[in-house]
């Protein structure tokens, strides 16, 4: 006998609450990847925008780093200079910010205003 043809009867919904536990694990721990995805690509962006700004770093810089980046994380998508870019738009943009983290996402990234 087989568990798929196992017949007691607390075992449908011993399965069901198994099955709904693992769900619920995977996912929070989706949300804790995201959390600090967001969370880098904040920093990131945060970092290249004080170094333009302290340094005067410009699109030939952001386009090395991009290039940097993708030979030491060639399986990793998101790290294109356009993309770099976008990093740090945000904090130039606003509401945008606002709108990621809009406090319903839980995410625990520091709320930015658009002033």
């Amino acid at each position: 006998m087989t568990m798929t043809e196992l017949t007691t009867p607390d075992y449908p919904g011993f399965l069901t609450e198994i099955k709904s536990r693992i769900r619920r694990a995977q996912y929070q721990a989706l949300r804790a990847v995201n959390k600090e995805l967001v969370s880098l690509y904040w920093d990131l962006g945060q970092s290249i925008h004080q170094k333009q700004e302290a340094l005067g770093w410009g699109k030939a810089v952001v386009q090395t780093l991009a290039n940097d980046l993708q030979l030491e994380f060639p399986s990793r998508n998101g790290f294109s200079a356009a993309n770099l870019w976008y990093l740090f738009h945000p904090l130039r943009s606003q509401g945008f910010v606002s709108y990621l983290l809009d406090g319903q996402t839980g995410l625990g990234v520091p709320h930015i205003s658009g002033k």
